[in-house]
């Protein structure tokens, strides 16, 4: 029986087309669930160049599977740059740490406003977009140039408990993106605009995400020297302009076959581990992270999929563990981690250690926790100087249940060991975090 040569060329092909535009497809949905969606609750949701400002801090009733952190308010907002600047601006943040990530459509980051990048001292920043010359108003600074008319704007202001909440909201009120044309205007009312690019669900159409992806590569263009890849893509319907709608009946299952494999590939490539350095059990994220650029498979998985948006290790180092020093996966049952005296994660801002479901969700306990790092002012630590973590289920003990990081009484988990503002030594591993032991 002779075998369908455009279906496996469109297949095989498509494989490659579906790790290219995954960010695409990826941010397609996160932004249209986001700004068509008012909702007041821990989903970023906000008209577009509106901030979303978190109130209180996530936890286990988040289930987006976004891996977020326990240690920030986010605020977040999807901002349009494709006529004019947006003008970010914020207070006087004192020694708090904060930093908004700007991040283009491909889940790439191209620049911050912080603590770290441009100080604590009130501002406002000029966000551009692609092809725009034009003068910023004099004590604007002009942030990097977007590579993408879209962006996504994370910021993230750290919480010192939660008798803090009130002084974060307050700076959190005074977070601003206003339109360079609206900007100066006493009392200025930017528009709630709603209107963004609407997906096409892949459950209904099976070719839905390839008609998203097509959609958004024609309102975000590729960067020029990616034009031999889109030529090739182009063949099989895949670009901007084109319709998959049109292609052969072959070609169109082709490409169905290869968007159903492409999301669990990238599930395994990202749980493979292969794009890290491996020690103690943690893996240790390469120089790259962050802004991963043409390596596609690693900006679809690592960048994208992991958390939206991975930042770049100069702001902020993720250390991740999916098995125990035994090499096993870490599952039902208890473990624990034990830092030397001295040898806490070397950081100049904080650092916490957040464990989450097999969903990259947050773990549901009986006390409500759900981190623990430099800012648990009652943690214990040995006579000797030594900190142990205890990671599991149930609690360890009255005396030790201060250093209790509750897990799943059943499944797969993971911990997450963030580090803010980490030196030099954790970035390039000379720092080694201690593995995680299975206890019982």
């Amino acid at each position: 029986m002779s075998r369908d040569w455009r279906r496996e060329f469109a297949y095989t092909l498509g494989e490659q087309a579906y790790v290219y535009g995954f960010p695409y497809i990826y941010n397609a949905e996160l932004r249209y669930k986001w700004v068509t969606q008012d909702d007041a609750g821990m989903a970023m949701h906000s008209a577009v160049n509106h901030f979303w400002r978190g109130r209180t801090l996530f936890d286990a009733s988040d289930q987006e599977g976004l891996t977020p952190n326990n240690d920030t308010l986010y605020s977040s907002g999807w901002v349009d740059l494709s006529t004019e600047p947006v003008i970010l601006s914020h207070p006087e943040m004192g020694d708090r740490y904060f930093t908004f990530e700007l991040v283009g459509i491909t889940s790439d980051n191209y620049d911050y406003v912080g603590r770290r990048a441009t100080g604590a001292n009130a501002g406002d920043f000029a966000l551009i977009g692609p092809g725009w010359d034009g003068e910023l108003p004099e004590g604007v600074r002009r942030t990097a140039t977007s590579p993408s008319p879209w962006i996504l704007l994370l910021g993230r202001t750290l919480v010192d408990g939660w008798d803090d909440l009130p002084a974060v909201h307050a700076l959190q009120d005074q977070y601003r993106l206003t339109p360079l044309h609206l900007f100066g205007t006493k009392d200025a009312v930017v528009p709630k605009r709603r209107d963004v690019l609407e997906t096409v669900d892949g459950g209904r159409d099976p070719l839905g995400q390839w008609k998203t992806l097509n959609a958004m590569l024609a309102e975000n263009p590729p960067p020029e020297h990616h034009e031999i890849l889109l030529r090739q893509f182009a063949e099989i319907g895949v670009g901007a302009g084109l319709d998959v709608e049109a292609q052969p009946d072959s070609v169109k299952q082709g490409l169905i076959d290869a968007a159903a494999a492409g999301r669990p590939m990238l599930e395994q490539q990202l749980l493979s581990g292969d794009w890290a350095k491996l020690i103690n059990g943690w893996r240790y994220p390469p120089p790259q992270m962050g802004h991963f650029g043409d390596d596609f498979v690693k900006r679809a998985a690592e960048q994208a999929l992991f958390g939206v948006a991975a930042n770049d290790p100069e702001e902020a180092l993720y250390l991740v563990a999916f098995q125990d020093s035994e090499g096993e996966t870490l599952s039902t049952g208890s473990y624990e981690m034990r830092f030397d005296a001295g040898q806490l994660p070397p950081v100049d801002a904080f650092w916490s250690l957040t464990a989450y479901d097999e969903d990259r969700n947050l773990i549901a306990n009986p006390i409500d926790r759900y981190s623990l790092g430099d800012r648990a002012r009652d943690l214990i630590t040995e006579p000797d100087g030594s900190l142990t973590i205890h990671l599991r289920p149930d609690s360890p003990g009255s005396d030790r249940e201060r250093n209790w990081l509750p897990t799943p009484r059943q499944g797969i988990w993971f911990v997450a060991l963030r580090m803010y503002l980490p030196h030099p030594e954790a970035i390039d591993a000379r720092w080694q975090c201690p593995p995680i032991r299975r206890t019982g």
